[in-house]
């Protein structure tokens, strides 16, 4: 290979846009001067540019922001690895670096707690070069398969507690001499004994530090493994030596720290293996709604089949008792369906022909026949799971600090044990003085616990929210909820419930059953909620509506459209003022409709001079909760606002019985996200809580975007935080464990580091004997973990 070769990389690059010669001259133009590129060549036909660059020289990052600038979309990819083998923060920070050096790579984010490394990357399947890198690292690495959620299995109990009991058993008649000493009992077994009692413990039980610090030192770095292989073999070798050089008169040995502290890391890496599985147990209990096995209908045969082997359209054969295996909708039957570990809503729901049913809910006591509508990545179980672990693998932004601790730690821990040595050794001139303070050195210092104070309180509060059905898209989602300082809601199916009546039709010019009919016609087919109301209405009272032709949406204000050659015009007040349609004969009765927190339409008849012809009030019930929600932000001190395109009058009434601080009324969908700037600067940080197509701007504009389970696809992927259930004093409830997630994280890391900053210089000053030390490291990382466990206590705050 020449030197030319040796010295450069080979990307390529996913690129959507390109649609001629043109095009493909453009992107390689704009590849071309990003420097450090060497070669580029863009085809066409695979959408895909090749690229050769220096080595060390450009980042994927860069290319891909050229492909951007030049007007077309690079596409990056991402993989999941499941890691084992690490112990520590050193072994993240590591590995973070490894991954972020594959010629590609835009991200690389490690996560201990849950033993996954999740990936960004522009160009083909890096998997192979990812794996060796990993491997390269001195760790093992598999990609995690398409068809597998949650945390990887982390080794067996029975493994796990088989070594620490050989290695208490071994150990305890070596440290039971020193137990006994407050008592006045001075004894000592034989040192060949403690000699033999050590040596298992050292090299069979303790093989794992070895290995693992060994893979460390040969990458250049440190980890915990390292410090307890330096630190324990120093008080064997030193007790060996002593051993045989004294001839029987042996003096004091060490055996009993170097045995001791390995059984006590075992203890610690035992509790906080079992206290690492119960923070994933949220996505566990989340996998076993789904059953193995279903019940389908095929070519009038029932047949039972692997859940996973169901394609849309079957009919699947539901009997009382069974969960739903997929996303389905009702062809025959009702039941009542237990919701409660997907949405978070205790009480069963009814659901009857053509109403959809989520899979892994509980059917009850009704036999429903259903057909898929929803199969594998698409379904609601699938999603919720996927959104729970892009959460639990990502990072808070303060693990940044974390991670600049954690690349620098070990090396400097081992620096302060040699230059403690070197001290002791001064001052008393004795070999054995000096190395007991360096070994506690050594074995206090705990990175694992840095490394886990973050993750741990990620994954066990937002488990802890998923089952209370609020979805937290990440950790960053986390942070920014607890600076929240004021609330926006949305008010058609936010805080009402979203199916308006049409309580009053007053009609003007015609009759009632006319108008009507008219108004259904220009509504038909359209799926928001006042034309629900008006179809329903029509459909109630038998009246069929003409066709209409040329129906056309005035956005935020109405809709338009032809009947039998006339032109008619369904609006609002809005509409009136700017259209200069006389308004003045209905001030009266809109005022009475208004009054009572109606929403006013009108049916205008566009002649040569448009006037109004009847006039519609609609009424929709704010949700039950709606009050005890405004009620549960009052006492954290949050401010309520109203955003509705309603006219102020009905906006002013529903807000004032809900309780709601402040109104924005006729707002339009487009004015949305102005409104939202506008209260950023009134507040502060802004929540916004939606569920429509026309608040996703909005959604994406605020600090934090809220969106109820029941809205579309659009509002949810623009928002933070989703909920399940379309409640909104979950919105309070998101607040509050966002914040008390934050507090644990908090909590964890200055305890990770007060350990760390006090224990360290005890143990320099000879304070702390090497056992106590180990004591101390083994016990510093569960506290971490325990402490994040007491998350999965927190349930939703009961409304009034």
């Amino acid at each position: 290979m020449s030197q030319t070769e040796a010295a450069t990389d080979h990307l390529s690059l996913n690129i959507e846009g390109m649609t001629c010669a043109s095009c493909v001259r453009h992107v390689e133009k704009a590849i071309a001067t990003v420097p450090g590129v060497v070669d580029v060549s863009v085809n066409l036909a695979l959408e895909k540019a090749d690229i050769t660059t220096e080595t060390g020289k450009v980042s994927a990052d860069q290319i891909a922001q050229a492909v951007s600038d030049s007007g077309y979309t690079p596409v990056e990819n991402q993989t999941v690895l499941l890691i084992t083998g690490m112990t520590c923060a050193a072994c993240v920070s590591r590995l973070e670096k490894v991954l972020s050096r594959v010629s590609g790579v835009t991200k690389a984010s490690v996560n201990l707690a849950n033993e996954t490394a999740t990936i960004s990357y522009f160009g083909e399947n890096l998997l192979p070069q990812l794996i060796d890198a990993v491997e390269a690292a001195g760790f093992e690495a598999r990609e995690k398969p398409a068809d597998q959620t949650g945390s990887p299995p982390l080794p067996t109990d029975s493994h796990e507690q088989n070594h620490l009991i050989i290695g208490a058993i071994l150990s305890l008649p070596l440290v039971a001499p020193m137990l006994a000493m407050p008592f006045g009992i001075d004894w000592m077994l034989p040192g060949w004994l403690q000699f033999v009692l050590a040596t298992p413990v050292q090299f069979w039980l303790g093989y794992r530090f070895y290995r693992g610090g060994w893979k460390a030192l040969r990458n250049g770095v440190g980890n915990m493994d390292l410090l307890v292989a330096l630190g324990t073999s120093a008080a064997y070798f030193l007790s060996l030596y002593t051993l045989l050089s004294s001839h029987g008169d042996h003096g004091h040995l060490y055996f009993e720290s170097s045995a001791v502290v390995i059984t006590l890391v075992l203890l610690g890496k035992y509790l906080e293996a079992r206290a690492k599985r119960k923070t994933a147990d949220a996505v566990r209990a989340l996998l076993d709604l789904k059953p193995e096995t279903v019940r389908v209908s095929r070519n009038g045969q029932e047949i039972e089949i692997p859940a996973s082997e169901v394609i849309l359209g079957d009919i699947l054969l539901i009997r009382p008792g069974e969960r739903v295996p997929t996303d389905a909708i009702i062809q025959e039957g009702a039941s009542e369906f237990d919701e409660s570990m997907l949405t978070g809503e205790s009480l069963p729901v009814y659901r009857d022909i053509g109403e959809k049913i989520i899979g892994g809910s509980l059917n009850g006591s009704g036999f429903i026949q259903a057909k898929a509508a929803a199969i594998g990545s698409d379904t609601t179980l699938a999603k919720i799971i996927k959104l729970v672990e892009g959460a639990q693998s990502s990072k808070a932004p303060i693990q940044k600090l974390v991670d600049q601790i954690a690349a620098i730690f070990v090396p400097v821990v081992v620096a302060i044990a040699v230059l403690t040595f070197a001290i002791w050794f001064f001052l008393t001139g004795d070999v054995t003085q000096a190395l007991m303070p360096a070994v506690a050195v050594l074995v206090i210092a705990c990175p694992c616990a840095l490394g886990l104070a973050t993750p741990t309180a990620i994954i066990a509060g937002t488990g802890a929210a998923a089952r209370a059905g609020i979805l937290i898209k990440d950790a960053e989602t986390l942070e920014r909820a607890t600076e929240v300082k004021a609330v926006a809601f949305d008010k058609t199916g936010t805080l009402t419930l979203g199916k308006p009546e049409l309580v009053t039709l007053t009609s003007f010019t015609g009759d009632r059953a006319q108008n009507l009919g008219l108004m259904a016609a220009l509504q038909s087919g359209s799926e928001h909620p006042l034309a629900r109301a008006v179809l329903a209405t029509a459909e109630a009272e038998n009246i069929s509506a003409e066709k209409a032709e040329n129906v056309k949406a005035i956005a935020g204000r109405g809709v338009s459209g032809t009947i039998n050659g006339q032109t008619y015009i369904i609006g609002n007040q809005r509409y009136l003022e700017e259209n200069s349609i006389p308004f003045a004969n209905l001030e009266k009765v809109t005022d009475n409709e208004t009054k009572q927190g109606r929403t006013v339409s009108y049916l205008i008849a566009n002649t040569t001079q448009p006037e109004v012809i009847a006039l519609m009030a609609f009424a929709d019930t704010p949700r039950p909760s709606a009050k005890s929600a405004i009620a549960k932000l009052h006492r954290k001190h949050i401010s309520a606002v109203m955003v509705t395109g309603d006219n102020p009058d009905s906006a002013r009434n529903i807000a004032d019985d809900l309780g709601i601080d402040q109104v924005k009324a006729n707002v339009l969908p487009e004015e949305k996200a102005e409104i939202i700037d506008s209260l950023k600067q009134q507040y502060g940080q802004v929540a916004m809580v939606g569920d429509g197509i026309n608040d996703a701007p909005a959604l994406a504009t605020a600090d934090l975007g809220i969106a109820m389970g029941s809205g579309t696809d659009v509002a949810i992927a623009a928002a933070g935080i989703t909920l399940m259930r379309s409640d909104p004093s979950s919105v309070a409830d998101a607040l509050d464990i966002a914040s008390r997630t934050r507090s644990k994280i908090r909590q964890n890391l200055f305890w990770a580091f007060i350990y760390n900053v006090a224990g360290i210089p005890l143990a320099a000053l000879g304070l702390l004997n090497p056992v106590f030390a180990g004591a101390a490291m083994a016990a510093s990382s569960v506290c971490v973990v325990s402490n994040a466990l007491l998350l999965r206590r927190w349930k939703p705050e009961q409304g009034e």
